[in-house]
């Protein structure tokens, strides 16, 4: 509803429209706001980021860990054709009378997905982390045979 419609355009009128579009923003706002889980994992994603190179026999995705162990990294397939990169960066424990002045390193959850390409062979994934950066290696199906075409004898009736 408007009320400068109505001619009411006073300073108290116009405060009163203002809350009134407020909570009808708010309203729709909210219904199709993103879920906490949603965000989480968005920004878990954009701040991961991967080089991925196409060889003729494989996909490698290069990503830097830079401090991570082996277990704080998990790679998997999800619905045959999803990979995720994920895992946790922790804080260091802090001795006793240490402060920090500046943080700046990320910690926190990370995580990446990449659709694989339907020649990907996802039984022939391996991963490697070397000097904090993490290999993984999809291998690629061959390609299919050529069909060859079907000879049909005639009969003679």
């Amino acid at each position: 509803m408007d009320l400068r419609i109505m001619g009411l355009d006073s300073p108290l009128f116009s405060t009163l429209q203002q809350m009134i579009d407020q909570t009808d923003d708010t309203d729709k706002s909210s219904f199709n706001a993103p879920t906490r889980t949603y965000v989480r994992d968005a920004k878990a994603m954009a701040a991961t980021p991967a080089d991925v190179k196409d060889y003729p026999t494989s996909y490698v995705f290069i990503i830097d860990m830079p401090g991570l162990k082996s277990g704080d990294i998990k790679v998997q397939v999800e619905d045959d054709n999803v990979l995720v990169i994920s895992g946790e960066r922790k804080r260091d424990e802090e001795k006793e009378g240490a402060k920090y002045v500046r943080m700046e390193r990320r910690i926190g959850k990370f995580m990446r997905k990449f659709v694989l390409p339907e020649n990907a062979n996802t039984d022939a994934i391996s991963a490697v982390c070397q000097d904090g950066v993490l290999t993984v290696t999809v291998e690629k199906l061959p390609p299919p045979e050529p069909k060859k075409p079907k000879t049909i004898e005639v009969k003679i009736a």
